[in-house]
């Protein structure tokens, strides 16, 4: 079957139960070929071998059923970067791509050049990775509490030639040096309540729940994380905290009760409130 007429078989069959069903048949297809998407434009007619087609139709398959397209592909663009990905980890989202913009837009003069910063949960890389790749003399270290995380991001960081970034194993600031001082530190951590019925829905409910899940209403981590980094951050360093939209006044009140200054809150690509910025005093 040629490519043009394999791709309207395939967003028909998913478009039931995906609202991108065109863009993952061409994923998937591009996947299978290893091809990139230009490739299906030049070459409509190009017939897939019995091989190909088989492979393709298991990977349909999967996503019929609704395994996120990122998984089945091992592979998700964040920042313009690839990163490969696995149900380890959180699929990075357009969303996420707002704090590294506000990050670099807050520190973008002369002196910010050499700044140190730290990235809590890292996951895939993304936000260390993403920074890195616009701030190569920044002093970057990645954590996360996942072994077989910090394995992805070190491929990542490697696969991207971003291995200036130190990326281990940490649960939160456990394993962080103790004398360690940083300009900014950054985090999407877990802040969805354990009994948000979104949890069942799309691709989320595929995501490892370690990743997503906290207690005290989505806030056990965030409360954590805005406590413990005044004793990492230097006077005036800046703490950036992904959070759920409804979310930012919880927020921004633990902020304000560990005294925390210049809080404001900034909205994601569809306005909903999605970054929360604080300073140490």
């Amino acid at each position: 079957m040629a490519v043009a007429k394999l791709i309207t078989y395939g967003k028909k069959l998913l478009l039931p139960h995906s609202d991108s069903s065109k863009l993952d048949t061409e994923l998937l297809i591009c996947f299978v070929i290893d091809k990139p998407r230009s490739f299906l434009l030049t070459w409509p007619e190009h017939k897939l071998s019995a091989d190909e087609l088989a492979h393709f139709a298991k990977l349909m398959q999967r996503r019929f059923q609704g395994e996120p397209i990122a998984y089945i592909v091992e592979m998700r663009e964040f920042w313009s970067l690839p990163l490969q990905v696995s149900p380890a980890t959180l699929i990075p989202r357009p969303d996420t791509e707002v704090l590294v913009e506000q990050v670099l837009n807050d520190h973008q003069d002369e002196n910010s050049s050499r700044l140190s910063c730290l990235d809590l949960g890292t996951g895939t890389g993304a936000i260390a990775l993403a920074l890195a790749s616009e701030r190569p003399l920044w002093q970057i270290e990645a954590i996360d509490f996942s072994h077989e995380a910090v394995a992805l991001a070190k491929r990542n960081a490697t696969n991207l030639a971003l291995e200036q970034v130190s990326i281990y194993q940490s649960d939160w600031f456990n394993e962080v040096a103790h004398d360690k001082r940083f300009d900014i530190i950054v985090s999407n951590p877990p802040y969805i309540d354990e009994n948000d019925h979104h949890l069942n829905e799309g691709d989320v409910k595929y995501e490892p729940k370690t990743a997503l899940v906290a207690s005290d209403n989505g806030l056990a981590d965030i409360k954590v994380i805005a406590k413990r980094a005044l004793d990492f951050l230097k006077p005036g360093g800046v703490l950036y905290l992904e959070h759920g939209f409804e979310q930012s006044l919880a927020v921004q009140q633990v902020l304000i009760d560990l005294a925390y200054c210049e809080i404001r809150t900034i909205k994601d690509y569809n306005d909903n409130d999605r970054i929360t910025r604080a300073c140490s005093v």
